[in-house]
């Protein structure tokens, strides 16, 4: 395999902990900043739009929405709805986007740093919360409510996830509570502790059901409150030493491609503690009814941060501690494409390009598109070559060979043909 890199398409002012892409606009919603210590790094939700320009992929900054003292680590986005977990809170944002009839650009949106204005910080968001960059193209940032969502000593909400139909969200922090709010009132409708010590992260399923994995060395499966299985991946297949303790770093729920309304579960162990000879990690599928084991892969030594699903459950995304990035087939957890060190330090989330809505468009002859970002303030594509297609190459090569095949055969049956 040849040395891949990945395309950087952002660089934000401020240290990236989580990015989404809506479908319907094409926005890469990318978050972070420096939190509330006064060191002038700045702290907010980017949005960028995304746009096919002679053949590439790129990104521009449309708007910037200030979070004053707030750093966003983690993001779930339902429609126009975005769920952002800031220190100990949950603050829910609305954005719209509108087209408008004046022809120019706002002069206050030209100097935002995008692509191809690096040497700009992008300035707050002004009190009216509208902000043009495209011409023509309005973007306008609403909040909605907002809640404290961990009561630790030292809290902080660690993840936030939607429901299927976004009636729902459920948030997990320090403290190692599950609690669920409604949307978009943030009333909360349950509460119950799922692990001693923090959760690392959860997946919410369509039936209902609800996984979380934590420090505490567990992945529990609950329906509502009430402790359905605990996934047993040690004892079911795990050919690793009994001295080398593992946890669950990651949960997902993906769909089966081929079969309507089947999904798998997926899950990343990564070894509990550093060892002088680095214990490598592992993917697992879990059967979603059983939940028990598929089947398990290793996934390499560099200890994973980061894990995502395809819309279709086709693929899987992971990102690493040292900054690597990888995708791999979710059927037979087979690794595709891998960029060592893409960013240099922790990649803090990686989501795909949706499959339907603008996705298609935006994506082009390639497969699938990978977005990543990182501790080191780029955001950063990573495109997978179709391997359905033959290259145009290979075609004329194949024409060449054929004609030259039927001139041999016609001058083998009629000597006088040339």
């Amino acid at each position: 395999m040849g040395r891949r890199r990945g395309l950087e398409l952002y660089r934000a002012p401020f240290p990236l902990y989580a990015l989404r892409v809506d479908p319907k606009t094409g926005l890469l919603i990318a978050a972070g900043g420096g939190g509330a210590a006064k060191t002038g790094i700045k702290n907010g939700v980017h949005f960028l739009q995304l746009e096919q320009i002679n053949g590439c992929l790129s990104a521009s900054l449309l708007h910037s929405h200030d979070t004053e003292t707030r750093a966003t680590m983690n993001l779930a986005l339902a429609g126009d709805i975005l769920a952002a977990g800031q220190d100990a809170h949950c603050q829910l944002l609305r954005f719209q986007v509108h087209q408008v009839k004046s022809n120019k650009a706002e002069k206050s949106g030209s100097k935002e740093q995008g692509p191809r204005q690096r040497k700009r910080a992008a300035p707050a968001e002004k009190k009216s919360g509208v902000e043009v960059q495209h011409e023509g193209v309005e973007l306008r940032v609403k909040n909605l409510e907002a809640v404290q969502t961990d009561f630790s000593t030292e809290p902080l909400q660690k993840v936030v996830r939607f429901n299927h139909d976004n009636t729902l969200l459920a948030t997990g922090g320090t403290d190692g509570h599950v609690r669920v709010w409604k949307v978009p009132s943030l009333e909360k409708v349950l509460d119950f502790k799922a692990h001693e010590g923090e959760i690392g992260d959860l997946a919410l399923g369509p039936d209902g059901k609800l996984v979380t994995v934590g420090w505490d060395f567990k992945a529990s499966v609950w329906q509502k409150d009430q402790l359905v299985a605990q996934l047993q991946w040690q004892e079911n297949g795990s050919t690793t030493s009994s001295n080398t303790p593992y946890r669950y770093q990651a949960c997902r729920f993906g769909k089966v491609p081929d079969q309507p309304g089947g999904l798998r579960l997926f899950t990343v162990q990564i070894p509990h503690k550093r060892l002088r000879q680095p214990a490598p990690c592992y993917l697992t599928a879990w059967d979603s009814s059983t939940f028990l084991p598929l089947r398990t892969r290793p996934c390499g030594h560099e200890v994973i941060s980061c894990l995502s699903v395809s819309e279709s459950g086709t693929f899987l995304g992971l990102g690493t501690v040292t900054g690597s990035v990888a995708i791999y087939i979710a059927f037979s957890l087979q690794r595709l494409y891998y960029v060592k060190e893409a960013h240099g330090i922790v990649v803090t989330d990686v989501t795909f390009l949706p499959e339907k809505g603008c996705g298609p468009q935006l994506l082009g002859s390639h497969e699938t598109a990978l977005f990543s970002v990182a501790v080191d303030s780029r955001c950063q594509l990573h495109l997978l070559p179709s391997r359905r297609s033959v290259p145009v190459w290979l075609l004329l090569l194949m024409c060449v060979g054929l004609i030259i095949v039927t001139i041999l055969l016609l001058q083998s049956a009629f000597p006088g043909f040339l």
